[in-house]
């Protein structure tokens, strides 16, 4: 296959590959120094998403995220928000379904306080019972904010459809009912079982000259985690086509959605085949979807088409907004210009303009501590270890030919999970 020459010169000046030291019990550390940057990111990953929760913890991976924050075995509730605030950094927190992470963003100076702080916060939490049934209330009505989202319940109504009997499929909020029996010392169980060596990674990126941050964790509480197996028991996931309709109060308009099954993370190229394919569909007004549908045609108030990759397999998704009527319409201009995709080459001028929208993308991505911490960080938690030059040679070894027998067909509209949600 033929390798295009790069068109913006040196791929990332100054970014060199980080540094890594896996510990004895398995954990990692992984950083990079970014001299020119204001800020250091303190990022903490573990293996811990929805996908790892059994039948009756439905929830729990996102509940003890809520769990970390009101306290430790050292930290009183909300000590470590009002000390990382006086150090003047901020923190926050996800939960995916593959991975959870904690980070806070620091100045330098204050970097190895906030390292130990993080670091006791998340891997010793105090999990206490009047806390646990306070915060319980608080996720209830996380959950019913959801729910009272006609967009959020479409969406998750697609993810149902799509992946059915598979953890992608169901809500990372859990379901209501396992909420309510969740118990501390279950929660405990799932902290020892997943929050371990060989699941952890601790990502530090920003500027990091003279903090001496990772000897400081090697040697903390980051040392002292059982050790734990990191090879997780995942299932591939398998998109399955079909159709579907769902009648919504208070949807202010129709959405078609559609999802297709697209190589899950570890396949650096086919990400970045999905990326090009996604953005060339649907980035920008001068992309195939959005001039027929919304400029030209003005059927939809909007039209968007995203990868997300994961590690089971990632999706793309795609979401129009438009009136119900024209819904038919919509469907069929998206099989339309599909077929046209396929029929002709795609021009040298817009296979210029996709390729450097991902790649600038992720370049100015690049600029932030905090995107770097995030990258690396996901990315030796699941074992890859590339360069961060990785993904633009990934888009190198795609050409306009390769895009359209591989990636662009794998979003043939006929494969899709398809919904249409429609005011009731």
């Amino acid at each position: 296959m033929p390798s295009p020459s790069r068109c913006c010169g040196p791929l990332l000046p100054g970014l060199e590959r980080p540094n890594r030291r896996v510990l004895a019990n398995g954990a990692e550390l992984v950083s990079l120094d970014l001299a020119e940057a204001p800020l250091v990111c303190l990022d903490f990953w573990c293996r811990a998403g929805s996908v790892f929760e059994t039948g009756s913890e439905s929830g729990m991976a996102h509940f003890l995220e809520h769990m970390v924050f009101k306290g430790s075995h050292s930290l009183a509730a909300g000590e470590f928000d009002r000390r990382i605030e006086a150090l003047g950094g901020s923190s926050n927190a996800a939960t995916g379904f593959d991975d959870v992470h904690y980070h806070v963003l620091i100045p330098p100076q204050a970097a190895p306080e906030a390292l130990e702080l993080l670091l006791d916060l998340v891997l010793e939490p105090r999990l206490e019972e009047d806390a646990f049934a306070m915060e319980r209330q608080v996720v209830l009505e996380e959950l019913a904010q959801s729910e009272d989202q006609p967009e959020e319940v479409a969406v998750q109504h697609l993810l149902a459809m799509a992946c059915p009997g598979h953890a992608y499929g169901l809500p990372i909020l859990g379901r209501r009912e396992a909420l309510h029996a969740h118990q501390p010392e279950a929660m405990a169980a799932f902290h020892r079982r997943l929050y371990g060596g060989g699941r952890c990674v601790v990502a530090l990126a920003g500027a990091l000259a003279g903090t001496d941050l990772e000897a400081r964790a090697a040697e903390g509480s980051l040392a002292s985690l059982a050790p734990l197996d990191g090879s997780p028991p995942l299932e591939p996931l398998r998109v399955k086509p079909g159709e579907g309709r769902l009648e919504l109060p208070r949807l202010e308009a129709a959405r078609l959605l559609m999802a297709w099954g697209q190589p899950p993370a570890r396949d650096l190229r086919g990400v970045m085949g999905g990326d090009l394919a996604t953005s060339l569909l649907a980035e920008g007004r001068r992309s195939r979807l959005v001039a027929r549908l919304r400029e030209q045609l003005q059927l939809v108030e909007s039209v968007d088409l995203d990868l997300h990759p994961m590690e089971c397999g990632s999706l793309a998704l795609l979401e129009a907004v438009c009136d119900p009527e024209d819904l038919p319409a919509v469907r069929a201009t998206i099989q339309t210009v599909w077929e046209e995709v396929m029929a002709e080459p795609v021009q040298a001028a817009e296979w210029s303009r996709v390729r450097r929208l991902v790649t600038n993308s992720y370049r100015f991505g690049m600029e932030a501590p905090g995107n770097v911490a995030g990258l690396i960080g996901t990315g030796h938690l699941w074992g890859r270890y590339g360069s961060l030059e990785a993904p633009l040679e990934a888009i190198d070894t795609w050409d306009p030919e390769t895009l359209r027998a591989e990636a662009l067909a794998s979003l043939d509209p006929r494969r899709a999970a398809v919904l249409e949600a429609v005011p009731a």
